[in-house]
């Protein structure tokens, strides 16, 4: 049931890694790079909410959730064959924003089937699977351009608009992994439909529609579980360091550490393969602590554990500055796993428990709203500092993610968990359905 995660985070890698760096090849300049990025964020804010209703709120011939994992998977295999192939910036943020959106429609729905179909008392290893799984499919997408011009010996050349002809490759590469591997969780992995159909079909009839998807999404806000709330800023503060990282990372790399100053040279592309290779570094790392993580829970707990592997994460960020030579980087990359690992699964486990039933898409949707709107900001804000306060210095915007990462260390500590008590039966029909949704990912943003 996870496999499809390997394909949709093998898409989110290759956005992550190269998109910047199309970007600049295009023509953007670093501090139009945030705005340029806006489409991400905002897909999330609007898209995660509704798939998250209309999900739990749907049952058809492929069941529950499999109609959007398959749906998204299409349209986000056709985006990545075309951004890499843009004529110019507009239309490579047009089709960065319809590749978001169709990526936001497969991965909504795959965090809530997988708590659909686990068990309470499997959820951590389901936890650590995803991040396993999202490991392994980042290591390969961020890594690939560099195996295919160096292991391979293919041209790492531009293209007619600029982009490497090595990236458009492992763009296409991408698309057939995203497509492929959600295919075979739809083919593979079978929904319970509702035992009391006609109950099931009159809750559509309250919760489905604009009106109805808006007045849950409102309630769910006001009855927002304590947890929840203050998950909030431990998720806004941690993936505002990761937004630098996917913001600036390679651009830094090879601006900084190689010295490269025009996006048309072949050292800029150096930079941009070996920045992949170092993003391929720290998602290994995420791919082996997440079967690490159970065990640190059992001897701390989950908020100690997460705070911990935000240390490490933000530490490695802040080394960056004083790296000497490109080589150095993975070195950093090591506390940067260690906190990605984390940021993919503890703050899910910690909300899971707290989650009322039968709301688990909806709620798993408000809280990456929670990811969203720090990424937004940063989107409209970012590119000003960039320019007046950072002195367009990419490696300064990676540096301020470190921090990002330790001022969310002390909203981590004062998480209280709490679990909600379950529903008792009752003489009334009622529509079983998932008790809370699994997490991962997002990478999303």
């Amino acid at each position: 049931m996870s496999f499809g995660f390997f394909g949709i985070q093998f898409g989110w890698g290759l956005q992550m890694a190269n998109t910047s760096a199309i970007f600049e090849h295009l023509g953007a300049n670093a501090d139009q790079i945030p705005i340029l990025w806006l489409a991400a964020p905002l897909t999330g804010l609007i898209v995660q909410p509704i798939i998250g209703n209309l999900s739990d709120n749907t049952w058809g011939i492929l069941g529950r959730r499999r109609p959007y994992f398959l749906v998204g998977a299409i349209v986000a295999s056709l985006a990545l064959i075309w951004l890499p192939n843009a004529g110019s910036l507009w239309m490579a943020v047009g089709l960065l924003w319809l590749l978001d959106t169709a990526a936001n429609i497969s991965m909504e729905p795959f965090r809530a089937f997988v708590g659909d179909l686990l068990p309470a008392k499997q959820r951590t290893k389901g936890f650590a699977m995803q991040s396993l799984f999202i490991g392994l499919g980042a290591v390969l997408a961020s890594a690939l351009p560099w195996v295919l011009s160096h292991l391979f010996d293919w041209p790492a050349g531009g293209t007619s608009n600029g982009v490497p002809q090595v990236v458009k490759i492992a763009f296409y590469v991408g698309a057939v992994c995203f497509l492929s591997t959600v295919l075979w969780t739809v083919v593979t992995t079978e929904e319970r439909p509702p035992r009391d159909m006609a109950a099931f079909r009159e809750q559509q009839e309250r919760r489905l529609g604009i009106g109805a998807t808006v007045r849950e999404i409102y309630v769910a806000l006001k009855q927002m579980p304590r947890t929840m709330r203050q998950l909030a800023w431990v998720q806004g503060f941690s993936w505002l360091g990761m937004y630098c990282v996917f913001l600036y990372f390679p651009p830094a790399i090879a601006h900084n550490l190689f010295q490269a100053t025009d996006e048309t040279s072949a050292l800029y592309s150096q930079g941009i393969a070996w920045a992949g290779l170092c993003i391929a570094a720290y998602n290994a790392v995420c791919f082996g602590v997440s079967l690490l993580l159970p065990k640190l829970v059992t001897v701390t707990s989950r908020p100690v554990a997460h705070a911990l592997c935000l240390a490490c994460g933000g530490c490695g960020l802040i080394s960056l500055w004083f790296v000497p030579s490109p080589g150095w980087v993975l070195l950093p990359m090591l506390g940067l796993g260690v906190a990605w690992s984390s940021i993919l699964s503890l703050p899910y486990a910690m909300l899971v428990g707290s989650l009322p039933a039968k709301k688990g898409g909806i709620y798993m949707g408000i809280f990456n709203m929670f990811i969203v709107l720090p990424e937004i900001i940063v989107s409209l804000g970012l590119g000003w500092i960039m320019a007046h306060v950072l002195d367009n210095n990419r490696l300064l915007a990676v540096v301020l993610g470190g921090v990002c990462f330790l001022v969310a260390i002390p909203f981590t500590l004062r998480v209280q968990e709490t679990v909600v008590p379950p529903v008792l039966p009752s003489n009334r029909p009622s529509v079983p359905e998932p008790e809370a949704a699994t997490p991962s990912l997002d990478t999303s943003l």
